[in-house]
């Protein structure tokens, strides 16, 4: 099979379980991987980010192949607007505390 056909046929979900599976080494099913398993997982990981990752994290492969690093203000902002849409959505809580509050 070559890597455009592989490429074409991941999905998102066969992605991200690929993905676990190099960061944790282990597959779904708890058995471990390989060393060779490990290696072909994480080329395909990086193959399916160039081809599809338009909003590269900290450091991954972003659509096109380029390796992708985030300054620590982008991550700052990033971190504040996720902050910041976790408050909005919790509006109808009885009651909200900080954390040196409780």
């Amino acid at each position: 099979m070559d890597l455009d056909t592989l490429l074409d046929a991941m999905t998102p979900d066969v992605y991200q379980r690929l993905a676990t599976a190099v960061e944790i080494g282990k597959w779904p099913d708890g058995t471990s991987l390989t060393q060779e398993q490990r290696d072909s997982a994480m080329q395909a990981v990086m193959l399916y980010q160039s081809r599809h990752n338009s909003d590269a994290a900290h450091m991954s492969v972003e659509k096109g192949g380029e390796i992708k690093f985030k300054s620590k203000a982008e991550l700052k902002k990033e971190f504040a607007d996720e902050k910041a849409t976790t408050a909005e959505m919790a509006a109808d809580d009885i009651a909200r505390f900080d954390h040196d509050q409780l």
